[in-house]
């Protein structure tokens, strides 16, 4: 980790330099890559009917205690994959500890939540559930039991996941969930720009590209996601103000990690505000400047920063409206639990 630091610092340091400046929106280019259709893993096959059941337990409220809460409660999808609260509320109405973040683009993450403790979409999906401050299902073993106890679930499962004896399982849920997430991905008019469409960005906004470039943002925000590659510290040219919260140090308790957390994609940024694991920064304004003073040491004008708010605002994808359409629920049954 601290390699990574000082190749990191020292990689910001050269790009800042006058004689590099002027190249680095060309050069930066080959950092992007348009986004995929997909996120695909080798271990998890995305079938139709595999989706069609992560799409019915995305939406399912009959997983959580109270009997009102799904995943798309924390993450509407509908409203660019979050809910626009610093915290968001469980099934008690306690907040979480750290603010919800996008579903979009994020199986092509390095891993998931802010500090990285799951590797995958769907491994993340398993642990909201069992949360006791979130859906606060007592066990996993008791949400297989309520998912087998309504029948158009154990039919679900059986075509979702064929030829095995026993399909209802708590990794077959996460499964089923994380199909459906990896295809919950939201191309933009950037994307059309990388693939040689130069006039999908206007003027001002191929303007804050080149200053975003500049800046040396693409240092850590690039990739298809545009973010969500690496951990980086928070404050890592500058102490980040009043920051208490110890990061990936929580998942991995090595020293190193204090204070490091997974970049975050820049896709849908404009939508997806407040910004940071604590959602304090209310402002995608302020974000950008507070990000260049601490990580960059650099003090952007207002000018500068609203270029580069400018540029982000390319990366307003579509949502998949279709494919997120909430689906019809089956019926419980009789020894369904009631909330």
């Amino acid at each position: 980790m601290k390699n990574t630091l000082l190749l990191t610092t020292s990689l910001l340091a050269l790009l800042a330099s006058p004689a590099c400046a002027d190249a680095l929106s060309d050069s930066y280019l080959a950092m992007f890559k348009p986004l995929p259709t997909e996120a695909p893993a080798a271990d998890n096959e995305l079938t139709e009917a595999k989706i069609n059941l992560g799409r019915m337990l995305y939406y399912e409220t009959r997983i959580s205690k109270n009997g009102q809460m799904s995943c798309n409660t924390c993450h509407v999808l509908d409203k660019y994959g979050q809910d626009n609260l610093p915290f968001s509320p469980g099934h008690e109405g306690k907040l979480g500890g750290r603010s919800s973040p996008t579903v979009y683009n994020a199986a092509l993450h390095i891993a998931q939540f802010w500090d990285g403790r799951a590797p995958t979409v769907e491994e993340q999906a398993k642990g909201p559930v069992l949360n006791p401050i979130e859906m606060g299902m007592p066990s996993a073993d008791f949400v297989v039991d309520v998912l087998k106890s309504i029948p158009g679930y154990v039919d679900a499962f059986k075509s979702a996941f064929p030829g095995e004896a026993d399909p209802i399982n708590y990794n077959n849920f996460g499964k089923a969930v994380g199909a459906f997430e990896r295809k919950l991905v939201t191309p933009s008019r950037w994307d059309d720009y990388l693939k040689g469409k130069k006039e999908a960005l206007t003027a001002e906004e191929q303007k804050g590209y080149e200053t975003f470039a500049k800046a040396g943002c693409a240092t850590c925000h690039n990739g298809p996601a545009i973010g969500g590659a690496m951990y980086h510290k928070l404050g890592l040219v500058k102490a980040w103000p009043e920051l208490k919260d110890l990061g990936r140090y929580e998942a991995t308790k090595v020293e190193s990690d204090k204070h490091f957390f997974k970049v975050s994609s820049l896709r849908n940024v404009t939508e997806t505000g407040p910004y940071l694991h604590d959602g304090s920064v209310k402002t995608l304004d302020q974000m950008v400047k507070m990000m260049a003073e601490h990580q960059l040491g650099k003090t952007l004008t207002d000018e500068e920063a609203g270029s580069i708010v400018t540029f982000l605002k390319s990366l307003k994808g579509e949502i998949p409206k279709d494919y997120i359409a909430q689906p019809k629920l089956p019926e419980s049954g009789p020894k369904t639990p009631k909330a």
